[in-house]
């Protein structure tokens, strides 16, 4: 087993990047992910890799476009407004089939928002980041010790499959301070090649790398082949943790930060007399429709706790497909809901429910 170091969230995840393999992070700080950047700074030149800090959010994320354009492992990471910026950059990695990760360490919005923690994002992030077809895989830690692995998975699933990925945290996962177990130092030659990286020809066919497909019936094909592989990665690649679901009557269901806390707030409902169990999406996209549709056959209700005004409730709504009522909590503007919160709310949709079935 290897030691336990205790760190903030943003530490583990610049660690096990690093880790990985990579060796390039461009980046621009903002709260609450500057701890990022100011790792990556440190660490960076003591192995022989590279740190950047752009002139903006969009320096960075077309910096991160050239890095990967070679066939090397780069990353950016960022806040909600500073991803927004990055968007454009985003859907340019996804159309030139090119592999990134992108952290986002979510603030409150719109605009410029707070520096406290929120899940507001969770549409850009689900529904394509940028403009056009296109989905990023999205990975959503609860805890500093989930941040390190799945930040150390979404390089290897980024690269398999040649799409960006995103981890989605928010400002608890950030500058929550846990022991975290770290993996291995993977040795650089371990990294597969890449014969598509534009990395010089050397006598070869030359390699050409674009988003720009001017002819429709080039564009059409791109666009499905890409489909295919979002279809491959649902199938392959979905997560999630379930919880004490088997007979419950009432489901929770969080990501992040706020599963943790609802996965408490299970506990107490059962100490209540209440079957109550926890869906908690570990991959955003793609979203774990199967564990909805399996909890619907024997649930009466299911709640959806976010720190937003409701955006993942939409995706338990579709994977539920009306077969039992779903319900909404949230809170907003970085303020984080109680355990105590979570149980009334719950109560009440279970009461509601029943009462709609009577």
């Amino acid at each position: 087993m290897q030691e336990k170091v205790l760190m903030k969230g943003n530490e583990a995840i610049a660690e096990a990047a690093i880790r990985c393999g990579c060796r390039h992070y461009l980046g621009y700080p903002i709260t609450p992910q500057t701890e990022i950047a100011a790792y990556m700074a440190k660490r960076m030149p003591k192995i022989g890799g590279v740190f950047l800090q752009a002139e903006s959010e969009i320096a960075a994320i077309n910096m991160v476009y050239g890095v990967a354009s070679t066939g090397k492992l780069a990353m950016t990471s960022s806040s909600s407004p500073g991803i927004a910026l990055k968007c454009e950059g985003i859907s340019y990695l996804a159309g030139a089939d090119l592999p990134a990760l992108i952290v986002n360490v979510q603030r409150g919005g719109p605009g410029l928002g707070g520096i406290q923690p929120s899940q507001s994002d969770y549409f850009l992030a689900t529904r394509g980041p940028g403009h056009g077809d296109f989905h990023v895989l999205v990975l959503a830690p609860a805890s500093v010790q989930e941040a390190c692995d799945l930040t150390y998975l979404a390089f290897d699933l980024s690269d398999k499959y040649r799409v960006p990925a995103m981890i989605l945290g928010d400002g608890m996962i950030g500058q929550l301070m846990e022991p975290v177990e770290l993996p291995p130092m993977r040795a650089l030659s371990d990294i597969p090649e890449k014969n598509w990286a534009t990395d010089g020809a050397f006598g070869e066919k030359r390699r050409i790398l674009n988003s720009l497909l001017i002819d429709p019936d080039t564009l059409e094909p791109h666009v499905q082949a890409l489909q295919k592989t979002y279809a491959e990665i649902a199938h392959s690649e979905t997560r999630c943790e379930t919880y004490l679901c088997e007979d419950a009557e009432i489901v929770l269901t969080a990501y992040g930060t706020v599963g943790r806390i609802a996965k408490s707030a299970v506990d107490a409902l059962r100490k209540c007399g209440v079957k109550a169990g926890l869906i908690r999406p570990i991959t955003l996209f793609p979203f774990p429709a199967e564990a909805y549709r399996a909890a619907a056959n024997t649930a009466k209700a299911f709640l959806t706790v976010e720190l937003s005004l409701g955006q993942m409730v939409e995706d338990v709504e579709l994977a539920v497909g009306g077969k039992k009522p779903v319900y909404f909590f949230g809170r907003q503007g970085g303020n984080v809901m109680t355990e105590e919160e979570i149980v009334d709310a719950a109560k009440e949709a279970l009461e509601t429910a029943e009462g709609v079935r009577k």
